[in-house]
C-alpha cells in the first residue's frame, strides 16, 4: 500500500522572496493541536501558528515552490499542494494531537 499524500501548503514570508516555508495543516506542532508542523530549507521542522502564518505570506509561485518541495519529496514526504486549508484539514490536526484515530 503506498504512502497517503501529506496536505502541504507552500508559501513566502511577505517582503522576503527567497525566505520559503511549508505549512502541513493536518499535522499537530502541540499537544493541542493549535499550532501546525511547518519545515523550510534552514531551520527545517518547527510549530507554527497557521492563521498567522497566511496572513504575514502569500503563496509560493511553482518556480519559488520547486526547491522545497524537491527537498520535502526527498525527506520522505509526499506533498499535495494546497492553497488553503478547508476546516476539514484543522479538524484532522485538532484529532491527531488528542490521539483520535
Amino acid at each position: 500500500m503506498s504512502k497517503p499524500s501529506d496536505p502541504v501548503l507552500i508559501r513566502v514570508w511577505k517582503g522576503d522572496p527567497d525566505d520559503v516555508f511549508a505549512l502541513f495543516p493536518t499535522d499537530p506542532a502541540d499537544n493541542y493541536g493549535r499550532l501546525c508542523t511547518s519545515y523550510q530549507h534552514i531551520g527545517q521542522h518547527s510549530s507554527a501558528d497557521y492563521d498567522l502564518c497566511i496572513r504575514k505570506s502569500r503563496p509560493a509561485t511553482r518556480r519559488e515552490a520547486a526547491p522545497l518541495l524537491t527537498e520535502l519529496r526527498r525527506i520522505g514526504y509526499k506533498p499535495r499542494v494546497l492553497q488553503r486549508a478547508s476546516r476539514r484539514h484543522h479538524d484532522q490536526r485538532l484529532s491527531a494531537a488528542r490521539g483520535v484515530a
